[in-house]
């Protein structure tokens, strides 16, 4: 299968009875290349780094449930393991049996959880800004953890959509969000960030819901024991102006195998829209293209 010069191939599977999409990039004879989006995000985030890997890859872009033009879950259903089973579904539906994994924030740590799982089925892995978990980080007692979910939970069904009359009002709300963004990304990442609802408006695609932090959430502790079981090179990428801690500072960096940190000057969280070029130019020798 090749993807065409106008963008992927849409293709869907099944996980726990959800209806789980992803952008196919095609090259079906060269080795697999995952790209997992992060949070209130889309698998077209991810347009710029696909055409740019695609040439040496079988590049495949998931719509994590919730998001994009995946189904929603239904019953609050978004931890990260659930995320990481519907990853092995899609490895398993697309017949993939090792693979590289590019991942942003959650979509890191997704990957990251992926790769202590399972470390024989992984080849490369790399991170962006995606350690959101960090040892010794305090955990509030239990009856508290699922207290404050109840009232997440509750606060969520209360509020209203945020919808937008045009596709530039969601293209001004993208920019506001990111200001590195250039008018074109944005426009981008908004369009295919929204959906068309009955009244002629638009409104995100992804699921409010899965904001909620769910008390049955992995301790630290359990994070670092999946880092230490990565057996394949993992590369952390961050940018110098990120909010997330610096792994290394924080004491992450030492509970992986092989894990080397690279920081991107003048780059936030977003570091693949902010610094293309120079993410392309730590990813590619990494992947060793």
């Amino acid at each position: 299968m090749i993807a065409s010069s106008a963008g992927p191939v849409d293709h869907f599977y099944q996980s726990q009875g959800l209806r789980l999409h992803y952008a196919d990039w095609g090259n079906d004879a060269a080795s697999s290349l995952i790209l997992i989006h992060g949070g209130r995000d889309h698998c077209r985030s991810w347009d710029e780094v696909a055409r740019a890997l695609q040439p040496h890859f079988h590049v495949m872009a998931p719509d994590l449930r919730g998001h994009g033009d995946s189904d929603w879950a239904k019953g609050s259903s978004y931890s990260l393991s659930d995320y990481v089973y519907d990853l092995t579904c899609l490895v398993r539906s697309a017949s993939v049996h090792r693979t590289a994994i590019v991942g942003h924030s959650m979509g890191g740590m997704i990957g990251l959880m992926y790769a202590g799982v399972y470390p024989n089925r992984m080849s490369r892995l790399a991170v962006l800004d995606g350690v959101t978990v960090l040892p010794g980080s305090p955990r509030a007692p239990i009856h508290e953890q699922i207290a404050e979910w109840v009232t997440q939970l509750d606060r969520i069904a209360e509020q209203k959509t945020r919808g937008y009359r045009t596709i530039a009002e969601a293209t001004e709300r993208m920019s506001a969000h990111n200001k590195r963004l250039t008018p074109e990304q944005a426009l981008h990442l908004a369009s295919h960030g929204v959906k068309r609802n009955a009244d002629g408006g638009y409104s995100w695609k992804f699921d409010e819901y899965q904001k909620a932090r769910a008390p049955y959430r992995l301790s630290p502790d359990d994070h670092i024991a999946l880092w230490s079981r990565i057996t394949c090179p993992t590369l952390l990428l961050r940018g110098n102006e990120s909010f997330l801690p610096d792994p290394e500072t924080a004491g992450a960096l030492a509970h992986f195998r092989q894990a080397h940190l690279v920081t991107i000057a003048g780059a936030g969280h977003w570091l693949h829209h902010d610094k293309l070029d120079e993410v392309l130019g730590v990813l590619r020798p990494f992947l060793e293209v």
